[in-house]
């Protein structure tokens, strides 16, 4: 789980498919952890479907609950 928790923290927003292949997991363990996560609070998550090239992609958004990422470096509009 603190695989997927760091991940979530260096990429931000990502589906569950995208989660699992970049960490190098199974869909299905994803998200059996996603859940558990999900039920901790430490994961907000929900269903989405995407359209990609005319491809529907389903699958659940997540991120991490309560985190905020730091502002980017440079000027700031007044």
């Amino acid at each position: 789980m603190k695989e997927i928790l760091q991940y979530l923290k260096t990429h931000g927003e990502q589906l569950d498919s995208e989660i699992a292949v970049a960490i190098g997991m199974s869909l299905s363990n994803v998200r059996t952890q996603l859940t558990e996560l999900a039920a901790k609070g430490e994961v907000m998550s929900c269903h989405s479907i995407r359209f990609e090239k005319g491809k529907k992609i389903e699958g659940i958004s997540c991120r991490l609950a309560g985190y905020i990422p730091p502002a980017a470096p440079g000027r700031k509009s007044k």
